[in-house]
């Protein structure tokens, strides 16, 4: 199943500067997720994340995996956000950062649902650039009532 911007629009409450998805090209329900982000020089946290030295943030890099596995769950349970609620990181852990990644990078996002239950969902997630690990974490999120 693939999604466009728009489309995924649907699925997040983010819009710019905070949507950090730009497409889904698989998902399967109750599964996994593959998603892509293009990183280009006018985000706007280049401009004073090292200077002269443009690095996208560890935290925003986590963040977009999030927003992977927030479409996933949402699409799992059949529902979209303003049915239902917001999804809620609930932990982090395990996160490792392998390369940086700069302007002209895509981002190629994988978070597969590893357990759901009561409302918690954990994931494991990894985010790519040209085959190579950049980052990758176990998440953990919750989805609660407005």
């Amino acid at each position: 199943m693939k999604m466009n911007v728009e489309e995924v629009m649907q699925y997040l409450p983010h819009r710019y500067p905070f949507l950090l998805i730009d497409r889904v090209d698989k998902l399967e329900l109750g599964k996994l997720i593959v998603a892509h982000k293009n990183v280009t020089i006018n985000e706007p946290f280049f401009p004073g994340h090292f200077p002269g030295h443009p690095v996208m943030p560890g935290v925003l890099i986590l963040e977009a995996l999030a927003q992977a596995a927030a479409i996933l769950s949402f699409k799992t349970k059949g529902c979209l956000p303003q049915d239902v609620g917001v999804v809620y990181f609930a932990g982090i852990d395990a996160a490792r950062f392998k390369r940086p990644v700069v302007p002209g990078d895509q981002l190629v996002l994988k978070a597969e649902i590893t357990r759901h239950m009561r409302g918690i969902w954990k994931y494991t997630a990894r985010a790519e650039v040209d085959g190579e690990l950049a980052a990758e974490a176990e998440l953990m999120a919750t989805l609660r009532d407005k």
